[in-house]
């Protein structure tokens, strides 16, 4: 089954904990700190796989974390850092924060690979935290959590030429006759139920990337039948093949045929309006309706627009309608590839808001959170005189001190940060 759009939930790994060590070894009666720090966390990777075509994956399996990283240990030992995950999306994947919408990466490139959550920190040990008048630090500082976010996949084929038209016109007949590619073909609507891709070679290294874009009919723009699921796969073509139906056999009108495929184009993207187009005149081995044929030449003639007439079934013309469709292709740019419009770096990663916390109230207490206060206060051990000194500095020091006196906390009333509760002492 086809499936081309996709949400997850990714998370990376968190960092290790700091070790509280001291040494202690023979005749060494009082052994410095020596706890070593954690591993950082491991990172949720996403990997441009040019074997697959679809997102079904993941609509089976929603959420992906990376390991975490290990503790510290005595002797100065650093934890081992956490394995990175590898998710594998096909190529020509657009990966969006679920948040936002803003575009993370664009995964056209073969083998490419970007990192769309970062592992946390890992936290120092106590070694770290050693000086001349603190000479047995009793504390250390916890990992940070990984990043976590909820990301959209988007499949947007990577072909050079794309095949427009109603169904029924003809396009998987054409495709199938000048690619290697075996589309289900049958007379009737709808056939086309998935896109489709094939190269067309045209010898002496001369070859290009067709797509059969299916659903297409008035009002796909707005989400009639399947139109809005696919007209996606035309943003990133250089050049439409708009295959009309010129035989008459079903009663329609190709030129009416024309403008309403047209019309759907542009209400989708403006701008397809202005994308080349080469217009493929179908079918006319077995024309039924003259009158309705020579108007529609009559009037593409008039519009300065150029008719390729062809028999997809017999290959009239196909040879022809290809090798203008490479000649106007080498004039053309590479196909489009969308820029980043997120960073996802170290340092934004770490401060997820400006000031690193934020105080709020919740009935008579006083509620801290935030990237920065919650990592320095998981990292205080309350049971230690130092490390809690430490920690009164860094409040003091950040100004949490000061917007609390200034926000009217009295003595004795309730801090909270995170799970830890105490009470305020001036």
């Amino acid at each position: 089954m086809f499936t081309d759009t996709a949400k997850i939930f990714i998370k990376a790994g968190k960092g290790g904990n700091g070790a509280i060590s001291f040494r202690r070894e023979k005749y060494i009666a009082a052994g410095g700190p020596d706890g070593g720090d954690g591993g950082k966390g491991g990172d949720v990777v996403f990997k441009a796989e040019t074997g697959m075509t679809t997102l079904m994956d993941f609509k089976y399996k929603r959420k992906y974390a990376a390991e975490s990283g290990m503790d510290g240990a005595g002797k100065r030992q650093k934890g081992k850092k956490g394995e990175d995950i590898i998710i594998k999306v096909p190529q020509g994947t657009i990966i969006r924060d679920g948040e936002s919408g803003r575009i993370i990466a664009d995964m056209s490139n073969p083998e490419s690979r970007v990192v769309a959550a970062r592992g946390g920190n890992g936290g120092w040990g106590n070694a770290h935290f050693a000086t001349a008048v603190r000479q047995t630090p009793n504390f250390a500082k916890n990992g940070q959590p990984g990043d976590e976010r909820e990301v959209s996949l988007e499949l947007k084929l990577l072909a050079d030429v794309g095949l427009v038209g109603f169904p029924n016109v003809g396009k998987s007949t054409l495709l199938s006759m000048t690619t290697k590619a075996d589309p289900k073909i049958a007379n009737y609507h709808f056939t086309t139920l998935e896109p489709n891709l094939g190269v067309v070679d045209l010898g002496d290294s001369r070859s290009f990337v067709l797509a059969d874009i299916p659903g297409i009919i008035e009002g796909a723009s707005e989400g009639v039948g399947l139109g809005h699921e696919f007209l996606r796969h035309i943003e990133r073509t250089r050049i439409l093949i708009h295959v009309v139906d010129v035989s008459g056999i079903e009663g329609r009108n190709p030129i009416e045929d024309f403008d309403i495929i047209n019309d759907e184009l542009s209400k989708y993207d403006l701008a397809l309006e202005e994308r080349p187009q080469i217009v493929a005149a179908n079918k006319t081995d077995i024309i039924q309706d003259e009158d309705s044929y020579k108007a529609f030449l009559t009037e593409m003639e008039k519009r300065g627009i150029e008719v390729f007439e062809i028999s997809a079934a017999t290959n009239k013309g196909v040879t022809e309608l290809m090798q203008k469709t490479y000649e106007e292709l080498s004039k053309l740019p590479p196909i489009i590839v969308f820029e980043p419009e997120m960073d996802i770096d170290e340092k934004e990663y770490i401060m997820k808001d400006e000031k690193g916390y934020e105080i709020t109230r919740d009935n008579e207490a006083y509620v801290i959170s935030g990237s920065w206060i919650e990592a320095v206060g998981g990292s205080v051990n309350f049971s230690d005189n130092e490390s809690l000194q430490y920690f009164q500095r860094a409040l003091i020091n950040r100004g949490v001190i000061e917007e609390l006196i200034e926000m009217g906390i009295q003595e004795g009333q309730t801090v909270r940060i995170g799970d830890l509760e105490f009470d305020f002492v001036f």
